[in-house]
């Protein structure tokens, strides 16, 4: 659904030739784009809707929101991650690196306003070795578990 002109931008070291891990998710939301945004963009209030992210701490940035070059810690997979903003273009996309035990990754979120709400589009590469285990013994691991983060979007 994403047009060529709103598509992911991987950096270099992202690029899949050279990735074990590659999760790409998406739903269609009747929601305005705006509100997804304001529920992506305040990380520290994830766990409450996504299991799968605890205790988000901004690192700096503006208080309470996710900005570009926003660094922040969190707990996912049950790794403790560093990450860092990396994209940042207001209701339309956001992106982050996340560095912990094994594992490098970079995660991309897209909205595309429709007739109804919006569409997003989230995705992720990882490399480390960390990451190329969990993709072979939980092959759908990270698929599953972004699925339900964005399905968490529609209940803003």
């Amino acid at each position: 659904m994403a047009s060529p002109a709103q598509s992911i931008v991987w950096p270099a070291e992202f690029e899949l030739s050279r990735r074990p891990v590659h999760v790409s998710n998406k739903i269609d939301l009747d929601v305005p784009p705006e509100r997804v945004w304001e529920r992506l963009i305040r990380a520290t209030l994830w766990p409450c809707w996504y299991s799968n992210a605890k205790r988000v701490h901004l690192l700096d940035g503006p208080p309470l929101k996710l900005a570009l070059d926003t660094r922040f810690h969190w707990w996912t997979f049950g790794l403790p991650m560093t990450s860092r903003v990396l994209e940042f273009v207001p209701n339309e996309r956001i992106a982050w690196d996340a560095r912990g035990p094994g594992v490098f990754a970079y995660h991309a979120w897209l909205i595309t306003p429709t007739p109804t709400g919006c569409h997003v589009l989230t995705e992720e590469r990882q490399h480390g070795l960390l990451a190329w285990l969990q993709s072979v013994a939980l092959p759908n691991r990270m698929h599953d578990k972004h699925q339900i983060w964005l399905e968490g979007l529609k209940d803003s």
